[in-house]
């Protein structure tokens, strides 16, 4: 009895170890299919929730996946929108089948837009504006000085960002300056560095950039087409 109660401790230490390496390298394994699939220049960092993980593994379904993956480049685009954060959670994660294809039950996801990189894809200066939901583009204008424009930003179909409603909010362009502004802003800024399956649900301005809430069921660890 005494030599059963000394090997108690031991047995669960060791189950305890094996069940991590085995989520060490389920974790791996779908950060290597993120990284190979999205053209990331680091691994995501993934986490598997729950214990024991190697029980979840023999029944095919992970309960619960973590995913954070950076810096997701968006090539081929005419106007190059990269992400700056993903955060991605996976329910109820089949293990089985392509490794480069995530099937959950549910995903749920956010995608952050740095205001520097949305910049750059309109050749404007955004910010965050002071309205809910708007930004602000400030400008320099021959002969009329510094203008600033302020716009809706909302989803669109098609994993776009839109951008709707333009009002002056500071200056007065003269009327070719107001026509290039309303033809910058026309077009939504699709998103092509999302992987595929996800669903573009809101976008919400911040201080510092925005957060794009996506949700999906299967998805995949593809660069979507860049034909944009």
């Amino acid at each position: 009895m005494a030599v059963a109660a000394a090997a108690l401790p031991v047995l669960v230490l060791t189950t305890f170890v094996v069940d991590r390496v085995a989520a060490r390298s389920a974790e791996s394994r779908i950060a290597e299919a993120f990284q190979d699939g999205m053209d990331t220049t680091t691994k995501p960092s993934v986490h598997i929730r729950g214990f024991p993980v190697l029980t979840q593994l023999t029944e095919g379904t992970l309960r619960h996946v973590d995913l954070t993956g950076h810096d997701i480049p968006a090539r081929g685009s005419t106007r190059p929108l990269p992400v700056t954060k993903l955060s991605v959670g996976l329910a109820d994660l089949k293990t089985a089948g392509d490794a480069e294809e995530a099937r959950a039950r549910a995903v749920d996801a956010t995608a952050f837009l740095s205001y520097e990189d949305l910049s750059n894809a309109l050749g404007l200066e955004v910010s965050q504006g002071a309205g809910p939901g708007r930004v602000e583009a400030a400008l320099a204008v021959p002969l009329a000085g510094e203008v600033t424009v302020s716009t809706a930003v909302s989803a669109a179909s098609g994993n776009r960002v839109a951008f709707t409603d333009l009002r002056v909010a500071q200056g007065e362009p003269p009327a070719p300056a107001r026509a290039a502004l309303e033809r910058i802003f026309a077009d939504p800024i699709p998103l092509r560095n999302i992987p595929e399956g996800l669903h573009l649900r809101s976008v919400t301005p911040t201080a510092s950039g925005l957060d794009a809430h996506f949700t999906g069921r299967t998805v995949t660890f593809r660069p979507d087409s860049p034909s944009a």
